[in-house]
């Protein structure tokens, strides 16, 4: 299974000179937790996320209408690719301690891999086990 696979294709982006409050109305707009800041280019800069927002600039009291996001976006994390084996990049995420990380292919973003993606690929697995053993039940019933 590859990242491809689970990831939201659909990418919320900004420029890094748009203020925290202009990020806050996509987020709260797109009805997004994150949002991934790019050059001109296209190009993956940083990331900013709802959390970042409430504790590096409400909680400091600073303006959200004149900060901007390349002041407070995160810079310091592992883009995944779209052809990473699935496991490795939620080993990646784990050890990160990110809920949610970008997904580049070429160094411009593509999707984005989050926790609950990863949640609603698990369950999913586990739905098929599920399934799987009550068949396996019911055959062996049915030659009992």
């Amino acid at each position: 299974m590859k990242v491809r696979d689970i990831m939201t294709a659909r990418v919320v982006s900004c420029g890094r000179k748009c203020t925290i409050s202009e990020v806050a109305a996509m987020m709260r707009d797109e009805q997004v937790g994150s949002v991934l800041v790019v050059a001109d280019d296209g190009a993956l800069l940083g990331m900013c996320t709802d959390r970042q927002i409430t504790h590096t600039v409400v909680a400091d009291g600073q303006d959200p209408v004149v900060v901007t996001v390349d002041e407070v976006m995160f810079t310091d994390f592992v883009p995944l690719e779209p052809e990473m084996d699935l496991l490795v990049a939620v080993r990646l995420q784990r050890e990160l301690a990110m809920r949610r990380l970008p997904v580049v292919q070429d160094g411009r973003p593509v999707g984005i891999v989050s926790v609950s993606d990863i949640a609603v690929f698990v369950k999913e697995c586990i739905d098929c086990v599920l399934v799987e053993g009550e068949v396996r039940v019911l055959r062996r019933g049915a030659v009992e």
